[in-house]
């Protein structure tokens, strides 16, 4: 299948209330052979995703009605689907909400149709990927007090079940499933998110973030001026 009858099988929901900005997103993933409804509210936002069941949501972060941290919150609790949320604020406290309760990423405004399409295409990727696609997908991996079911996607900490975003629990297996070694952000965008321009190393750092929040700071290691491995902080590590 090429890569335009692919698309062509895609539908996007774009979830935004400024009309310049919605039309211009929705214009630009058209021509990649998308189809893409537009929402110009939270509470529509919710509703059009319940009857389209989208691929993928581009989710603007201030909407009217229901902010886009509720919105995401309310399309993460029917199914799992991609989110790409877009901020004009570029607070980290902002990001880590945002990717806590589900987004697996975000774009900052202004932002290039170049860089939209990049960012579209690499999480569509990666849910293909995800469903056993990998060899060694399969077994548990233990680090520390977690414990990682690779085949089921569930993730125990102390022997409680934690709640993680996909996006989570893909960046955790891959470090948890090479525990010796450690990752530049570089590495972990192209491996993780499927992104090889190097742009986005603080999606990296926010979902760090996240995951240490709900699983302890000892799940991931900093390693000074290098990257991030799994396990715990060991003598010159530093906390991102």
């Amino acid at each position: 299948m090429s890569a335009a009858a692919a698309a062509l099988a895609r539908t996007i929901l774009v979830v935004e209330d400024e009309a310049s900005i919605a039309e211009a997103v929705a214009t630009r993933l058209r021509s990649e052979g998308f189809g893409v409804t537009i929402a110009a509210d939270g509470p529509s936002g919710v509703e059009r995703c319940r009857a389209l069941q989208p691929d993928l949501v581009v989710l603007d972060l201030m909407l009217p009605g229901l902010d886009g941290l509720d919105v995401c919150r309310e399309i993460q609790r029917d199914r799992a689907v991609p989110v790409l949320m877009l901020t004009a604020k570029d607070s980290e406290t902002d990001l880590v909400v945002g990717l806590a309760v589900g987004a697996d990423d975000y774009l900052t405004k202004p932002f290039s149709s170049r860089e939209l399409v990049a960012r579209v295409h690499a999480l569509l990727r990666r849910v293909e990927r995800r469903p056993g696609a990998d060899a060694d997908g399969t077994g548990t991996v233990v680090v520390g007090p977690v414990t990682i079911d690779l085949a089921s996607r569930r993730v125990q900490l102390d022997r409680e079940q934690v709640h993680l975003t996909p996006t989570e629990f893909d960046l955790l297996a891959h470090l948890a499933q090479a525990p010796v070694r450690v990752f530049t952000r570089e590495e972990l965008l192209a491996d993780v998110w499927g992104y090889h321009d190097g742009g986005g190393a603080r999606t990296v750092d926010s979902h760090v973030r996240a995951l240490r929040r709900k699983l302890g700071n000892d799940v991931v290691r900093t390693v000074h001026g290098v990257g991030y491995a799994a396990g715990d902080s060991v003598e010159g590590d530093d906390a991102p």
